[in-house]
C-alpha cells in the first residue's frame, strides 16, 4: 500500500485547464504545502465523460417530478445525466483505497453541496444540489472525507479534514496488512484521545462497540463497521469545549510528575485556552515539553498530538 494518503481531486484543481471556459482553479494550498505529503489521483468527470474543453456550460435541472438531470444551460433539453452516471458506476469501484476527495465546489458535477438548481424552464432556483458525480461517491462510500476547494479556506475546515484523511490512510493501511483483534485494539487505543476531541457521545458510544470485539468471529465486516463509526466521529470539527476536556484529561497524567509551580502554570494555559485567550497550540505545546520530560507510553502513542505532520501548520490558524 502507498506510504502517502492517496486524495482523489477534480483536476481543475491541480491547475489543469479542463473547466468549461478552458480555465483552471488552482489552489495554492493543495498544490503547494499538501502536495509533498499526499499523491493526488485527479480526475475532471466532465472531461472523462468525452466533454471538451471548452464547452457550453452544464446545468443541474429539477424537473417537475422531482428529479435531477445535468443538461447544457444553452440547450435544456440536450442531457448528458445518463453519461455521468454511467462514468461513476465504472470509475467508482476503482477507488476503494482513496483516503479523501477534494472537488470543486458549485460544479454541477463535482460540487459538494449548495449547488444551484434550476428548473426546466431555465429559472434559478435554490443553492440545494449535490455534483452528480459527487453524490455518487458520497452514496458509494459514505466514510470518505470530501471536501469542497471553498471551504478549505476555513482553517477548521481544512484542520479536520486533512485529520480525517490521515485517519483513514492509516487504518487502510491497518486492513491491508491483514486485520488481527490486536491490530484492531491498538489503532482504537492510539484514537481515543482525537475521538474525544471531535465527538464525546460519539467516543462514549463507539468505547462499547469495541469492547465487543470479541464477539465477532468476522473481522472485516467489524472493521466495515468500525470505519463507518469512526469517519463519523471525526466528521465533527473538534470543539473549543471538547479540547479542553481533553487537555485537561491529559494534565490528570503528569500530576505527581509536576511540581506545584508547574502544575499550575499548565492549567492556567489550559484555562486561558477555554477562554479564548490563547491558541490550541499554547497547552499542546506545554504537554508535549512535559511529555517528553516525564515519558507516558500512552500518551505517547495518541494520535491526538500529531494526527498528521506537524510542519503543515494546520494547528497555528486555529484559535
Amino acid at each position: 500500500m502507498n506510504n502517502k494518503p492517496v486524495v482523489g481531486i477534480s483536476g481543475c484543481l491541480t491547475g489543469a485547464a479542463v473547466r468549461f471556459d478552458g480555465g483552471h482553479k488552482r489552489m495554492d494550498f493543495v498544490m503547494n504545502s499538501l502536495a509533498p505529503w499526499v499523491d493526488y489521483k485527479p480526475i475532471c468527470p466532465e472531461v472523462a465523460i468525452g466533454l471538451p474543453v471548452p464547452r457550453p456550460a452544464l446545468r443541474l435541472i429539477q424537473t417537475t417530478c422531482g428529479d435531477i438531470r445535468m443538461r447544457y444551460s444553452h440547450a435544456p433539453h440536450d442531457d448528458v445525466t445518463e453519461r455521468m452516471n454511467a462514468f461513476a458506476d465504472r470509475f467508482l469501484p476503482t477507488i476503494g483505497e482513496l483516503a479523501g476527495f477534494i472537488v470543486c465546489a458549485k460544479s454541477p458535477s463535482c460540487g459538494m453541496e449548495r449547488v444551484r438548481l434550476y428548473d426546466e424552464k431555465g429559472n434559478r432556483g435554490r443553492k440545494a444540489g449535490t455534483g452528480l458525480f459527487t453524490a455518487a461517491m458520497m452514496d458509494k462510500y459514505p466514510w470518505l472525507p470530501i471536501e469542497e476547494d471553498g471551504r478549505l479556506h476555513d482553517p477548521v475546515l481544512r484542520e479536520n479534514f486533512i485529520a480525517r484523511i490521515f485517519a483513514l490512510h492509516e487504518l487502510n493501511a491497518l486492513r491491508a496488512q491483514g486485520l488481527s483483534r490486536h491490530s484492531l485494539l491498538a489503532f482504537h487505543s492510539r484514537y481515543k484521545l482525537q475521538l474525544l476531541a471531535h465527538h464525546q457521545a460519539g467516543y462514549r458510544e463507539i468505547g462499547p462497540f469495541v469492547a465487543r470485539l470479541h464477539e465477532w468471529d468476522d473481522l472485516d465486516a467489524f472493521f466495515v463497521r468500525y470505519r463507518e463509526k469512526l469517519m463519523a466521529i471525526l466528521r465533527h470539527p473538534a470543539s473549543r469545549k471538547n479540547h479542553t476536556n481533553v487537555l485537561m484529561h491529559i494534565q490528570g497524567y503528569f500530576h505527581r510528575a509536576l511540581n506545584s509551580r508547574q502544575r499550575a502554570e499548565l492549567r492556567e494555559v489550559i484555562l486561558g485556552y477555554r477562554a479564548g485567550r490563547l491558541p490550541i497550540l499554547a497547552p499542546l505545546t506545554l504537554l508535549k515539553h512535559y511529555l517528553a520530560e516525564h515519558p507516558d507510553d500512552y500518551l505517547r502513542s495518541q494520535n491526538y498530538f500529531e494526527p498528521y505532520p506537524d510542519t503543515l501548520g494546520l494547528r497555528l490558524a486555529i484559535t
